[in-house]
């Protein structure tokens, strides 16, 4: 009679054992088959290893006391327990014998250590996993205060914890270095990170990294260090930060930051803010980036850092592949290194776009409009249309050419007022159409004043076309209605209402 063997798709027998199970394991729990042969089959019928296991088994047999009857008894369950959490008796047999304690630990410990991660969420295969790569975590007792904190503290985090961070925490960590766990958490609270966003840090760092290789000395100085950068809220943008070390990355990269900004820490904590996974560049990586603005743009360290101010996202693309074309595109069209500046300060976004992707097309379509290569006036276009799609700059065009405007009118009005290009095009033609039919205007007027387009529908377009139409009817300029501050549009209607009023009063008193 052959034993059953379950399924199991993470064998430790094939994957993480490569010896056969050892014979003390078997004879403490004997398969039906050696049992018949000791009873039935002379000794030398038998195979060696099974004559060897024969013997074991008589000998163990013969003790009787309640101490060995106790261990084959637990032997037994936990037989029963590992098969019901996926193992195989091979499996098992080869677990026991690479790592005997769990034969010596208590039945009882085991299961509940098990029924505690299966608890936080740590089951099936993850489980499985779990126990072939670090079975001490059935039975070191550092793993206790941890489990403890995790299932039952009073920051009540099970169910909150991303199971894959609890198996990655004691998958990745050797239990003596558990020790503290809770108490290096609790500092964070401490420093101001709250309950409610406590989980959101554990669930984003690497709790290895951040709490368990780390001593209570360490992360008291790093929580110490992002305090003048921002604290607790740089830490909920970015819990990976608590993952490097202080000395050897975080003080140098911030603080060429800081030196960037000639000693601005606030302009430092806003780049940080912006973008705290700057940080997991290297020093020569943000160096190198500079040191090529620097020569090639001709920019100074001021006016980098003044871009990176903006837009922290420069340290992200390839000075190869993006930062030199760039770069090189701007000087062709003969900006100046104080124009790159200006050009680099309004549409940064320019540095990080993908060309085959992205610019290529909207150069075709500006060239297409009337541009002309290698002109300032192309550059300072291409910079404009850097803040919408490809396919929405398409959809304006149409809009214009719909409306009856020709691509010389187009590109009349995108020279005195380049943003028109970007607009969202349906919000584009719900102005066009309210200008000519509501307001009965020509579309010609938007080559005088195209600016008519980036005024907001409703708070500003209609809202004040209505309310001079009472006064000074249908002709009015659409540069002096939409043009004006508010409070001087709201002091001009004030004045304007009140007249009516006094005029209508004299006339009653004749």
């Amino acid at each position: 009679m052959s034993t059953s063997t379950k399924s199991f798709p993470f064998s430790p027998s094939t994957c993480c054992f490569s010896r056969a199970p050892s014979s003390p394991i078997r004879t403490l729990f004997p398969s039906p088959l050696l049992s018949f042969a000791a009873q039935k089959l002379p000794l030398h019928f038998l195979g060696p290893q099974d004559s060897k296991l024969l013997l074991l088994k008589c000998n163990a047999l013969a003790v009787n006391d309640s101490s060995t009857n106790s261990f084959v008894d637990s032997g037994m369950l936990l037989f029963s327990l590992f098969r019901e959490i996926g193992f195989n008796e091979r499996d098992t047999e080869a677990l026991l014998d690479a790592h005997p304690v769990i034969n010596l630990t208590p039945f009882e410990s085991i299961r509940t250590r098990i029924h505690s991660l299966q608890s936080l969420g740590v089951s099936g295969l993850s489980l499985s996993r779990l126990i072939v790569k670090r079975p001490e975590v059935l039975t070191a007792a550092e793993i206790d205060s941890a489990v403890c904190f995790l299932l039952k503290g009073d920051l009540e985090l099970v169910g909150k914890i991303k199971p894959s961070q609890i198996e990655h925490l004691f998958n990745s960590t050797e239990p003596r270095f558990l020790a503290g766990f809770e108490a290096k958490v609790r500092m964070l609270i401490e420093c101001g990170i709250t309950r409610e966003t406590i989980v959101h840090v554990l669930n984003n760092a690497n709790l290895t990294k951040a709490f368990c290789l780390k001593s209570f000395e360490d992360i008291e100085r790093m929580l110490t260090f992002l305090n003048r950068f921002g604290g607790a809220d740089l830490i909920l943008r970015r819990p990976a930060l608590l993952n490097y070390d202080l000395d050897a990355q975080l003080i140098p990269r911030v603080g060429f930051l800081f030196e960037l900004s000639g000693g601005d820490e606030t302009g430092t904590a806003t780049v940080l803010r912006k973008l705290p996974f700057v940080v997991a560049y290297t020093v020569d990586h943000l160096k190198d980036h500079v040191e090529f603005l620097k020569s090639f743009a001709g920019l100074s360290e001021e006016e980098i850092f003044r871009i990176v101010l903006v837009y922290p996202n420069m340290f992200s693309a390839s000075r190869e592949r993006k930062l030199h074309p760039r770069i090189d595109f701007l000087k062709q069209c003969g900006l100046s290194s104080h124009d790159i500046f200006r050009f680099l300060i309004k549409a940064p976004l320019f540095l990080s776009l993908s060309f085959e992707g992205n610019l290529a097309y909207k150069l075709v379509f500006l060239v297409k409009i009337g541009y002309k290569k290698n002109t300032k006036e192309l550059a300072m276009a291409m910079g404009a249309v850097t803040r919408t799609s490809c396919k929405n700059m398409q959809e304006v065009i149409g809009v214009f050419l719909n409306y009856g405007l020709t691509f010389d009118d187009i590109l009349e009005m995108s020279m005195k007022h380049p943003q028109v290009l970007q607009y969202n095009h349906e919000s584009l033609e719900e102005k066009m159409n309210y200008l000519v039919e509501e307001m009965g205007r020509e579309v010609g007027e938007l080559l005088a004043f195209p600016a008519f387009l980036g005024y907001k529908f409703d708070g500003r377009i209609k809202h004040r076309y209505e309310e001079k139409r009472k006064i000074l009817g249908e002709g009015m300029s659409l540069n002096k209605l939409l043009s004006v501050s508010a409070a001087r549009f709201s002091t001009k209607s004030k004045r304007k209402q009140r007249v009516p009023a006094i005029n209508g009063l004299n006339e009653s008193d004749d």
